[in-house]
Parts: structure tokens; C-alpha cells; sequence
């Protein structure tokens, strides 16, 4: 039974007639009884009957009459509680992030003043895992590569965040590590720390080697950075490092590629309906305001030993 019927059968019962209806409506009596008759057929008893030139209500009309005002209560209730939680700026809102954002995020996030209660999760999936986490979570911080393929905006609201360079990660006695900046070639010839496949940064390593024109020896495949980092300073090779989200050991230098300018776009995804959300958004505002305070806490510029 369709809302809007129900409520105009109330409407008869309350007015006395098709033509009152239709007043107060507005609209034709001719659509009160079209649409009257389109409730009749939903019911197995008569709804109305006429009374001389009126229209008026059968007992099953007016029982059906007096449950369209629970139901339209009800409605309007459940309606109440929905705008309720969509502008309590106290209810919880979930965030998802990969590991590097996780680090550089979740700590001002929680220790901010005036946001809602922040619920954090660590989530290392491959790039094309990240969509499928806002079913679980409000906000999704994924990353991708600066010409990978864009997110599917057709189900996902994508708000971007912060584009992020990539560096060259080299242990700070390397014989590189006095270069202002590198070339493919440079690199190439140099054992590698990897992501896993399928993780963006992988897609960087793939054009250092076709760029050198040779296949980079990759000697370890270890996701998270710190991780890496320490890899790194202890000599096991080079890596590829995100300037803002990062914190090396101070062992490790960063450098940029002179002839490969790489980067990493981090967005949040969200469904759209988490966006009305008033708490939701307050989040999503001060993820932006810590992604441009200086970019972040661990952020490092090339050319110097990397924070820690």
C-alpha cells in the first residue's frame, strides 16, 4: 500500500468529500479518485461506498483510515530519529586507513579537540581492496598512484587529500647518498625493497626499470614503512619512501628521481549518504587541516636525512 493513497483515504474520512480533498491537496478530484480506486485494489474488502453523491468511508475504510495515522506517525518518528543521528556531532565515526596514513593521522585525529569519538582501524589492502572497505567504515584514506585509474566515482564520494611525492630511500654512507637527485640508471643496478604486488607503489618500481631499460633486482617485499626504513639503513637495499607519511630512521636519506617524478595521490572515500553525517564531515575537515598543517608531522624534504 502506497503512503500517499493511505493518506488520502484518511483525508476523505476527515473532509466528506472527494471534491474537499482534492481542495486540500491540490490536485484534481478526478486524481483522489484514480488513485483512491489504486488502493481499493490492494484491499479485499470495499474501502468506500456511496452514499447518494458522496464518497464516503466503509468500516474497513475506516479501520485502514485509523492505521494510515500510526502509520504516518511512525514514519515521522522514524524520520525524526534519522535527522537526530545525522546531526549528533557526538556519535561515533570510523576510519580506515593504510598503514603510513594510519601513522601520520590517527594520533591528531584522536588527540583534536572538538570531533566526535574517532573508532581507527588499520587496513593494508591493495589498491583495488580500498573501495569495498566504506561499507564498513565512514571514512576510507586509500591511496594510488598519480596515473593509475581513478576511483569508481559512480558509488563512492572521493574527496582528495593531499598528493604525495616519492623518494628514493638510500642509507645515509650509500655512494648515492652525496647526489642532489638520481636518474633510473642511477638506481637500477641496486638491490630492492618492494611492496607486495598489487599495492600501488609496486607500479614506480615497474617504470624505474623500463626507463634504465633493465629488470630491478627486488631482494626483499615488506609493505609497512618503518619497516622498510630500517631495511634500508641496515644496507639491504633501496627503496621507494613517501615524503609525508613516512617516519625513517635517521640513517636513511631520501632523494628525489630527476627523470621519473613520482608520487601517490590519498583520497578519502566514503559512501555519499556517510557524508550527511554532521560528525562525519567535522572528521573530514580536520583530516584536511592536519594534511596541510605542513603536510605532516613526518613530512621530509629530498636532499636531507630523513625525521624520525
Amino acid at each position: 500500500m502506497d503512503l500517499h493513497h493511505l493518506r488520502l483515504l484518511r483525508e476523505l474520512g476527515d473532509r466528506g468529500s472527494v471534491a474537499a480533498v482534492a481542495r486540500a491537496m491540490h490536485i484534481t478530484p478526478s486524481a483522489v479518485s484514480q488513485q483512491l480506486r489504486s488502493l481499493q485494489r490492494s484491499a479485499r474488502v470495499p474501502l468506500t461506498e456511496r452514499r447518494g453523491r458522496r464518497l464516503v468511508l466503509t468500516e474497513a475504510g475506516r479501520a485502514l483510515a485509523a492505521a494510515a495515522i500510526e502509520v504516518s506517525t511512525a514514519l515521522d518518528r522514524a524520520g525524526r530519529a534519522v535527522d537526530a543521528y545525522l546531526d549528533d556531532p557526538a556519535a561515533p565515526v570510523t576510519v580506515a586507513a593504510f598503514h603510513s596514513a594510519g601513522l601520520t593521522y590517527f594520533g591528531p585525529l584522536i588527540g583534536r579537540a572538538g570531533l566526535p569519538p574517532v573508532r581507527c582501524s588499520d587496513k593494508d589492502v591493495a589498491q583495488a581492496g580500498f573501495p569495498a572497505l566504506v561499507a564498513d567504515y565512514d571514512l576510507v584514506l586509500a591511496h594510488r598512484l598519480a596515473h593509475s585509474p581513478s576511483w569508481p566515482a559512480d558509488r563512492l564520494t572521493v574527496v582528495p587529500l593531499v598528493h604525495e611525492p616519492l623518494y628514493v630511500a638510500i642509507p645515509a654512507g650509500h655512494r648515492l647518498a652525496s647526489e642532489p637527485s638520481l636518474t633510473a640508471t642511477d638506481v637500477a643496478g641496486e638491490p630492492w625493497i618492494s611492496v607486495h604486488e598489487g599495492f600501488p607503489i609496486e607500479g614506480v618500481l615497474t617504470a624505474i626499470a623500463a626507463i634504465a631499460g633493465r629488470p630491478l633486482d627486488i631482494v626483499h617485499r615488506v609493505n609497512e614503512f618503518t619497516v622498510v626504513a630500517a631495511i634500508v639503513a641496515a644496507g639491504g637495499g633501496l627503496a621507494l619512501l613517501p615524503g609525508y607519511t613516512s617516519r625513517p630512521d635517521p640513517g636513511v636519506v631520501l632523494r628525489p628521481l630527476a627523470d621519473l617524478p613520482a608520487g601517490r595521490h590519498i583520497d578519502v572515500l566514503a559512501r555519499p549518504e556517510s557524508l550527511h553525517r554532521a560528525g562525519v564531515r567535522m572528521v573530514l575537515g580536520a583530516l584536511h587541516e592536519i594534511a596541510a598543517g605542513g603536510q605532516s608531522p613526518g613530512s621530509a624534504s629530498p636532499g636531507r636525512t630523513t625525521p624520525h
